[in-house]
């Protein structure tokens, strides 16, 4: 095997696992969108944009692919998101808008909605997905990096930031009863413990 079969054999396996990854992670959204409870939910979608954001760091760390032609190849219309949009703004409720910062050295505040983000993220996933399954490796690769670095890498850590926000809240915010009772108890027990030590 030459160089260059070895280096072409080298990206078609490289593709692959990114290819299974996104696979995964468009059915998994679907399913997510389709069957989960809104509680629920957020634990998936964290599980899930965290895997992707993997693959992304994946794609970012490897040197520049090259498209073959100077324009993407046509691969038909773009997968149809809409209903999976609605039904994850539907499900996700009063979490569903959220503020990021797509820039942190340009420190502007946006306004976004985790449902338009995610389908968003599908979207340019899937595009890359078509190329693949087409057999343009070299294309799906390029088109993957590309996204990555421009549109959906940035989009995913701050999907990633805002689901982790509400598990966060969810978990600390709320009072456990039997916390909150400890630590009145052994609030207690330091007090006594100042009173007894007091000369009389």
């Amino acid at each position: 095997m030459t160089q260059i079969e070895a280096l072409q054999s080298d990206a078609e396996d490289f593709a692959q696992q990114i290819a299974d990854s996104v696979a995964a992670f468009l059915l998994s959204l679907r399913e997510i969108a389709r069957e989960a409870e809104p509680g629920r939910a957020i634990s998936l979608l964290l599980l899930e944009i965290s895997q992707v954001l993997l693959t992304g760091a994946r794609l970012g760390v490897q040197q520049d692919f090259t498209p073959r032609q100077e324009y993407q190849p046509d691969v038909g219309p773009e997968a149809d998101v809409d209903d999976m949009r609605m039904r994850l703004a539907e499900m996700l409720g009063n979490v569903d808008t959220y503020s990021f910062v797509f820039d942190p050295y340009v420190p502007e505040v946006v306004a976004s909605q985790l449902s338009d983000d995610l389908t968003s993220i599908a979207t340019d996933l899937e595009n890359g997905l078509r190329h693949f399954r087409q057999g343009d490796v070299a294309e799906a690769l390029w088109w993957w990096q590309f996204s990555y670095v421009s549109s959906w890498g940035n989009l995913a850590g701050a999907v990633l930031n805002a689901l982790l926000s509400v598990v966060a809240h969810d978990r600390l915010d709320v009072e456990r009863p039997q916390e909150l009772e400890q630590a009145e108890l052994e609030q207690l027990e330091v007090a006594e413990a100042v009173l007894e030590e007091r000369p009389a």
